[in-house]
């Protein structure tokens, strides 16, 4: 009883954080988003409205972690036997294909400014402005990462780097402002380098979350913690193999082989594999589903 307890209040932990980070995300998202707008269409800047949409982005991001954070709350049930888990990587992808679009529209409408020869004319609000965005999203960046990587949350972590691009492309756009005054052409590039940072950001995003769902190898940790584990209780030599991980969510399935005696009662067998499940449930939180095979090997050496 009371380990459920404590997971449920790690649960409820969790959710919260969640929401907590999503909905300040989205309050201070949108006031930067019409802020930088403003000056957007003030100054006829291409990477400034490039900018304030990339921060509205960080809006609708951080509404798909509210929504990923609330599916994937819902406990296990006869249709989603692993839980609803998986919703947060799902929310984690969504928001790097949402940052895709995003870095391919103001790439094209940057290369058109550029070939048509448009500057634009800065002012002290812009400065002031850009300012405020950078010191802000870099907090939120930090906020949102620090709290993802204490509640192991992909999502989290994924909309913080989303919230450090922005704040790496307002840097980059004040040091614009201040070059816009001697070269035409600096709104264009700055406007491409904007879309690139948009990129790579994505990248970063897609790449921790397609391999999370495609799946992953068991890291060395684990596999060395589980043999521990195994060999400590039990008196033989089993021969761990064929070890696999699953994880949906906050949920981890393991699967692994081991090598018992031939001439082993099958009732015997069986109560080594229960304890072994339930040491390792116990110790580790996992769910593990262990596979018994004869050790003919040692048979016929003996």
């Amino acid at each position: 009883m009371k380990i459920n307890s404590k997971k449920q209040i790690s649960k409820k932990y969790k959710i919260f954080i969640g929401y907590l980070e999503g909905t300040i995300s989205i309050i201070i998202n949108t006031i930067l988003f019409g802020l930088k707008y403003w000056v957007g269409i003030k100054t006829f800047s291409i990477a400034i409205i490039a900018d304030a949409w990339h921060t509205l982005s960080d809006s609708l991001t951080s509404l798909v972690v509210i929504i990923g954070f609330k599916v994937s709350s819902k406990p296990a049930d006869k249709k989603h036997p692993y839980g609803h888990g998986q919703a947060e990587i799902v929310s984690s992808v969504i928001i790097g294909t949402l940052l895709a679009v995003v870095g391919v529209n103001f790439l094209i409408a940057s290369i058109q400014k550029f070939i048509n020869h448009q500057s634009a004319s800065y002012g002290n609000l812009a400065v002031i402005v850009f300012t405020i965005s950078v010191i802000v999203k870099e907090g939120l960046a930090q906020f949102s990462m620090r709290a993802g990587k204490k509640i192991n949350s992909q999502s989290l972590i994924a909309d913080g780097w989303h919230h450090r691009s922005d704040a790496l492309v307002s840097l980059m756009v004040l040091v614009g402002i201040f070059m816009g005054g001697y070269f035409w052409w600096v709104d264009s590039i700055m406007g491409i380098a904007v879309s690139f940072v948009i990129f790579y950001t994505t990248y970063i995003i897609l790449k921790g979350s397609i391999s999370t769902l495609i799946g992953e190898e068991p890291s060395e940790d684990l596999g060395a913690e589980i043999n521990k584990i195994v060999n400590n209780g039990v008196s033989y030599d089993v021969k761990l193999h064929h070890l696999h991980s699953h994880r949906y969510g906050d949920n981890r399935e393991l699967t692994f082989h081991i090598r018992l005696p031939v001439d082993m009662r099958l009732e015997d067998a069986h109560k080594i594999t229960e304890k072994l499940e339930k040491k390792i449930k116990e110790e580790m939180n996992i769910e593990t589903t262990i596979h018994v095979e004869p050790d003919y090997y040692k048979e016929n050496k003996n």
